[in-house]
């Protein structure tokens, strides 16, 4: 069975936390989106690239989702949300995903 690439898991974690934060009113509920997506990524960074490359990831993911607060007040909520989902799914790509080996069926 193929993995979904971490990047869309990353990015996914990011937007979706928000999302269900935002439209449930809950703020809890979208941190444990996040944090879901976020361990899912992590296992796999873990795999595919190594512990020191999933440890990177994962505090590149930790910092978008802090760093995305501050941004939001300049450029507004979903901007920042999807500026920085977007930064940590090409980091994930680059440092994760393109090195994986594809097979064709």
């Amino acid at each position: 069975m193929a993995q979904v690439p971490t990047a869309a898991v990353a990015v996914t974690g990011i937007v979706g936390g928000y999302a269900v934060a935002r439209w449930s009113k809950k703020r809890a509920l979208g941190g444990v989106v996040l944090a879901a997506a976020g361990a899912a990524a992590a296992q796999q960074w873990r795999q595919s690239a190594g512990a020191k490359t999933a440890a990177a990831l994962s505090a590149t993911y930790v910092a978008a989702f802090a760093g995305s607060h501050p941004l939001a007040k300049k450029v507004g909520a979903w901007p920042a949300v999807f500026g920085v989902a977007g930064g940590v799914g090409v980091a994930s790509w680059a440092l994760a995903d393109r090195h994986r080996q594809t097979t064709t069926v």
